[in-house]
């Protein structure tokens, strides 16, 4: 038993270790990571989620639907995930990858191996006082029936989640990329950055680059 519980302790204590060294890591690449545009750093914590920037894309583009990459606060370095649904509605779906549970100690594990995920909502996705970074862009209701089956088939066919491999950033670019968006070249970075870097990578456009037969 003490054997056992040597190892166990072992064992808990390389994860905390490692999970250390990628705080580590992750902070390094988002002070070393190249700027895509000298505007990154400038982009509005909630530049689409102003009123004003709402209603004059709606305006000129006249898309109904639109997905919007977000990024929270959280107790680690943060969350990524995205809101997606039909312009003017209050009704928002969410899409994300993260931990199965809300404990520890998955989160932890899953800096080491790879943990069982979920891809809906979690704690803090609709509350706008964690938010940190927003990118929205409009659809077409072509492109939304292909932007939303493609994430739905994600959700369906959820991955494990791991801190290095496949993480909540990776998972939303998936997204962006299947929209035909430029994306960063780490999902390594921190989520606010990521976010930022989408944006600005991307000109700030409000509408997507899919091609869908009409």
């Amino acid at each position: 038993m003490q054997k056992s519980a040597q190892k166990l302790g072992l064992a808990v204590g390389l994860s905390l270790a490692i999970a250390a060294g990628l705080n580590v890591s992750a902070a390094s690449a988002r002070n070393t990571q190249t700027q895509v545009a000298s505007a990154s750093a400038a982009v509005p914590a909630s530049a689409s989620e102003k009123a004003g920037s709402r209603t004059n894309a709606v305006e000129k583009y006249r898309l109904p639907y639109y997905v919007d990459f977000r990024a929270r606060t959280a107790a680690s370095y943060g969350h990524a995930f995205i809101w997606y649904g039909r312009t003017g509605s209050r009704q928002v779906e969410v899409a994300g990858l993260h931990p199965a549970t809300d404990s520890v100690i998955p989160y932890i594990i899953g800096h080491v191996l790879p943990v069982p995920s979920e891809t809906g909502a979690s704690y803090g996705d609709l509350d706008e006082e964690y938010l940190q970074a927003s990118y929205r862009v409009y659809l077409t209701e072509a492109q939304a029936r292909a932007v939303f089956a493609y994430i739905k088939q994600k959700q369906a066919n959820s991955p494990l989640w791991n801190a290095a491999t496949y993480n909540c950033v990776m998972f939303i670019s998936n997204v962006a990329s299947f929209m035909g968006l430029k994306t960063p070249g780490s999902h390594l970075l921190y989520p606010e950055d990521w976010v930022k870097q989408l944006a600005a990578l991307n000109g700030f456009r409000k509408t997507a680059p899919l091609a869908v037969a009409q």
